[in-house]
């Protein structure tokens, strides 16, 4: 049966071509799926929907194996968490969370649920983006601890008036995310990993997650390691991006961080993501902005999602794939011609998603 959200995609007004290529990839077309992967596909709140409906596009444009199987993420029901544990992979839109008040944040359920602890952003200039910092090489990764922290989510209310938040740190979480930094870097060719905590402030949380750090640098001789307050860290990214390699931070922090390096590299539209465990692996925008005020109007940049399907299908080992998505991507950006309403252009989405198919389809 149809689901809902699958409807709702054939639904959007789109260009003719890509309107084709959606409905294939939703089980339009019969032929074997045998040799196909099966992805988990969440499309979200806000731009949601129209930026997964063009990955799906350029992904049936470059002929990727994939085989969706699409919720619309409202609830995160036990059919979600276990199509995602089944599959081992996901692709999801922004899911929003309400201020003040409303449910727990849909983002934490699933990392919780499927213990998804080490967020992954990659935050690298690419040519044909103007940029504060243009003239300066922006390429570093934030590898933000998922699980603890501030965003555990354990507050109360102690008497009217007084509120309590608990900021949880456990030396195996933080040894766990240290040494997958250390990881990364070794896997990637990176030199350095830097930890970026408040020790001096918050001795006890801040102290355990830097002295770990330190003890796990110890391990990688061959990676250099130095650390930074997370306010010095802030006024350093804007000043002197191209000290930083990796950086290996606590929750809230890489929350922050984050979206600074999303800025740097042209906005929160470019930066791809993905969350990371031993069970799963989601990939997403890295900057989780749902955009609602330009939802539905065809003004969405799908570059970030577009380019965190590309770190999807490298870790399905889809690497010609891959190379043949981001390629796509790159060469539409750098050619100058299609630019959406946040780079300062007027492209719409499905002009901008048209643009990347005809260039994969000019190298098939």
């Amino acid at each position: 049966m149809i689901s809902q959200i699958t409807r709702s995609l054939l639904k959007l007004k789109v260009n003719t071509p890509q309107q084709q290529y959606v409905r294939n990839y939703l089980g339009y077309t019969s032929g074997s799926k045998s040799d196909k992967k099966k992805v988990t596909i969440i499309p979200g709140d806000g731009i949601g929907p129209e930026i997964t409906s063009s990955v799906m596009g350029v992904f049936q444009a470059a002929k990727v194996p994939i085989e969706w199987e699409l919720f619309d993420g409202k609830t995160i029901s036990q059919d979600l968490i276990a199509s995602i544990s089944r599959n081992k992979v996901a692709l999801k839109g922004p899911l929003y969370t309400e201020l003040l008040t409303g449910a727990q944040s849909r983002n934490m359920e699933i990392r919780k649920a499927l213990d998804l602890y080490a967020h992954v952003i990659p935050c690298k200039q690419m040519p044909g983006i103007q940029t504060r910092h243009s003239n300066t090489t922006v390429d570093f990764v934030v590898i933000r601890e998922n699980t603890q922290g501030e965003y555990s989510g354990l507050e109360q209310t102690l008497v009217p008036g007084v509120v309590q938040s608990l900021k949880i740190v456990t030396k195996e979480a933080s040894a766990r995310i240290a040494r997958y930094a250390f990881e990364y870097a070794k896997a990637h060719g990176r030199k350095k990993v830097t930890a970026i905590h408040k020790a001096n402030i918050q001795k006890q949380t801040d102290g355990l997650f830097l002295e770990t750090c330190k003890q796990v640098a110890k391990e990688y001789p061959e990676i250099a390691f130095d650390s930074m307050i997370i306010d010095n860290c802030c006024m350093q990214l804007v000043m002197n991006p191209q000290q930083f390699d990796v950086m290996v931070t606590p929750n809230l922090y890489g929350n922050l961080v984050t979206n600074v390096g999303a800025a740097l590299i042209g906005g929160p539209g470019l930066a791809p993501g993905a969350n990371v465990g031993e069970r799963a692996a989601i990939f997403e925008m890295g900057a989780h902005h749902v955009a609602a005020d330009i939802a539905g109007m065809d003004k969405a940049n799908p570059t970030g999602l577009l380019l965190a399907s590309s770190m999807m299908l490298r870790h399905l080992n889809l690497d010609a794939f891959a190379d043949k998505v981001e390629n796509a991507v790159k060469k539409t950006i750098d050619s100058g011609k299609f630019k959406t309403q946040d780079l300062g252009g007027t492209t719409s989405t499905k002009e901008f998603t048209r643009a990347i198919i005809s260039e994969i389809e000019s190298q098939q």
